[in-house]
């Protein structure tokens, strides 16, 4: 009897979790699955590697570990290298230590928005029930709150979240209710180059096309012609032509399905961004490169508190735009 030849066990992998959104789950998440793949992961209090983000009061949290330092955001900030190692961002960036990582990756397989040879645009429309989806909370994003306006003259838009909400409830399954949607408002709460969350991928999935707004350089990483971006004319007229173009396709099925046909990819490819075994290797890298954590370091500026000048500056930041969008919205 032949004996199968033994394989190595896996290395071992201390790693620890704060500052992130309420639902996080620290033993079962993105980045948990995904170092299983090679790694013997142990969550725990006392981590070689602690992955932080910028979320509630915790956010200043990664402070007070001694161990390299790791951080991820889905949100509109960028990384202050004062205070962390390595960074997971939405960022185009250069930084040697800088991964580009949008919020989307985490929402769904992106792999899942391949469109297949057998892909039947008719068959997708014959089974939308509903005209436009929208399922927002935020209240903040004006040029999100006047498209919905500006479309909904046209034909009602249906919302099924905390803002605007039109169906007397709030979804609960918001990717069966896009489903039924031939259009989806996909506004970010913020425009910045590569800030892209799940509102756009989100919509995709369910096969609803998508009305998008918020990164300019979208096209990147998605074929702009298969859903409608307001980054395709910018200017003054821009919730006017993104109007215009929603209606245009509305009213010429034919053309709807044309555009619903398209790769949701370029080149129906999955991203780099995306890519998996890409980020996986990230984390081998940081893992085995050896390197002075910037907890440890000891230069002028850390003795005089002058490395936590860049998160205050960042927060007063964050808190004066807030601010300034409650007084300057309307409803």
């Amino acid at each position: 009897m032949t004996t199968a030849p033994a394989t190595a066990a896996r290395p071992s992998l201390r790693i620890g979790f704060t500052a992130f959104w309420d639902d996080f789950d620290p033993e079962d998440n993105f980045f948990t699955r995904l170092l299983a793949r090679r790694y013997d992961v142990v969550v725990c209090d006392d981590p070689d590697f602690l992955i932080h983000s910028c979320v509630g009061r915790r956010r200043h949290d990664h402070r007070r570990h001694d161990g390299v330092r790791i951080f991820f955001t889905g949100e509109n900030v960028a990384p202050d290298w004062h205070s962390t190692d390595w960074a997971f961002t939405f960022e185009h960036s250069a930084h040697p230590r800088h991964f580009r990582l949008p919020l989307w990756v985490l929402y769904l397989d992106p792999a899942s928005l391949i469109k297949p040879a057998t892909y039947d645009p008719a068959a997708v429309l014959a089974a939308k029930t509903r005209f436009c989806g929208f399922v927002v909370s935020n209240p903040l994003c004006k040029a999100r709150n006047e498209f919905f306006r500006r479309l909904s003259k046209y034909k009602p838009v249906d919302s099924g979240g905390k803002l605007f909400n039109t169906l007397g409830h709030r979804v609960a399954d918001k990717r069966a209710f896009l489903a039924e949607c031939k259009f989806t408002i996909a506004f970010e709460n913020e425009s910045h180059p590569g800030y892209t969350t799940e509102k756009l991928a989100e919509a995709m999935a369910a096969g609803s096309l998508p009305i998008y707004w918020g990164d300019p350089l979208v096209g990147r990483d998605f074929d702009t012609t298969s859903f409608l971006s307001a980054h395709d004319t910018p200017g003054p007229r821009m919730l006017d032509d993104l109007v215009e173009r929603v209606v245009a396709l509305d009213r010429d099925e034919a053309l709807f399905r044309a555009v619903l046909a398209r790769p949701w990819f370029r080149g129906n490819r999955v991203p780099a961004c995306a890519d998996t075994t890409a980020i996986l290797d990230r984390f081998t890298e940081i893992f085995t490169t050896p390197i002075e954590p910037v907890a440890r370091r000891r230069g002028p500026a850390r003795l005089l508190g002058l490395d936590r000048v860049p998160d205050l500056a960042a927060s007063v930041r964050r808190r004066i735009v807030r601010r300034y969008r409650k007084i300057t919205r309307t409803e």
